[in-house]
């Protein structure tokens, strides 16, 4: 039987519908089982510090159980390419940091690419590093460690090769004019354990890992790496504005899925996570962190990321960075 013309059309239209029905479709009743997040080190870390809250908030909002799933080594490349090869059907999520940007200059082969193997879904907080120094020091501020620094031996600490630990002590050098040997540990515990005592002269550190032994008085800090103060810590300077102009440097945490991902997924997580770190559980946990919600669009994200490859690129490679 031959249909009428219009009738025919308007089949054929329902059925080029009806995939992209179904696939919003799926995007509303997302998620129906476990979700996992995968974080690239160990746990114990910021990385796992900034996913259990989010993953607590969002087990409460999709009414399935949120697991934050370590997967550590070699510099955060173990975790990373086990999220780029996972099945790109929303189930599997993985917070990155800067080493996302990092280790493809670092490590000679990474098995994976942080741009063509990953789609954005949003940032999630930013928080700067804090230059903190022994009690023993002489330096007060940062003005005083450049003046010391340019007719001293000093060495600064890091809590492993190619962290924003690491990187923000090589930035430092060229842009303030100073020579510093680093010294990488196993953490920021161990580097503390030697700053402390003056064993070594500075570190970067990471606010989660430093700030309060700083308000404690357990070691001085100078200055935030951060371009402007943070709101969470408006008494400490930046480092940009102590001397050495244009310093910027954050340590910075962002949602991304294997790059297939539907689009639907994506937005659909992204819209989750957003409210997820304004939710007063999840933004009081980060602020106690030191951390600033940052949420942004896919697209911003993409544009961050390309931003952070371009700037750390050079410096890495000046610098002559290896692995361990």
């Amino acid at each position: 039987m031959k249909l009428p013309r219009r009738q025919f059309l308007h089949l054929v239209a329902g059925a080029a519908a009806s995939p992209a029905v179904s696939r919003f479709a799926w995007a509303a009743t997302y998620p129906t089982r476990p979700v996992r997040i995968i974080v690239p080190f160990a746990p114990g870390g910021g990385y796992d510090a900034v996913a259990r809250p989010l993953a607590n908030r969002l087990s409460e909002v999709w009414g399935q159980q949120v697991i934050v799933e370590s997967k550590s080594g070699a510099g955060g490349t173990i975790g990373a390419q086990t999220a780029a090869q996972s099945s790109p059907d929303g189930y599997t999520l993985f917070l990155a940091g800067n080493s996302l940007v990092n280790s493809q200059y670092i490590y000679p082969s990474i098995g994976y690419d942080p741009v063509r193997d990953f789609a954005p879904v949003t940032l999630v907080c930013m928080f700067p590093n804090l230059m903190v120094v022994p009690n023993s020091s002489r330096a007060k501020s940062v003005r005083e460690f450049i003046d010391y620094a340019k007719s001293n031996s000093v060495s600064y600490a890091s809590s492993g090769i190619g962290t924003s630990v690491h990187l923000s002590g090589e930035l430092f050098k060229r842009m303030a004019g100073v020579q510093m040997t680093h010294v990488p540990y196993r953490g920021i515990g161990p580097a503390l354990n030697d700053l402390i005592p003056g064993r070594v002269d500075v570190m970067f550190g990471t606010m989660t890992g430093t700030r309060s032994q700083a308000d404690n008085g357990v070691i001085r800090a100078l200055a935030v790496t951060s371009a402007i103060r943070s709101p969470l810590a408006q008494d400490i300077p930046t480092i940009a504005e102590s001397g050495v102009p244009g310093f910027d440097v954050s340590t910075w945490y962002a949602l991304f899925l294997p790059v297939k991902a539907p689009a639907e997924i994506v937005m659909k997580i992204h819209d989750d996570v957003v409210a997820a770190t304004a939710h007063p559980s999840v933004r009081q946990r980060l602020e106690d962190l030191g951390a600033v919600g940052t949420p942004s669009s896919p697209s911003e994200l993409a544009a961050y990321l390309q931003s952070e490859m371009a700037k750390w690129a050079p410096i890495i490679k000046e610098a002559g960075i290896k692995p361990e």
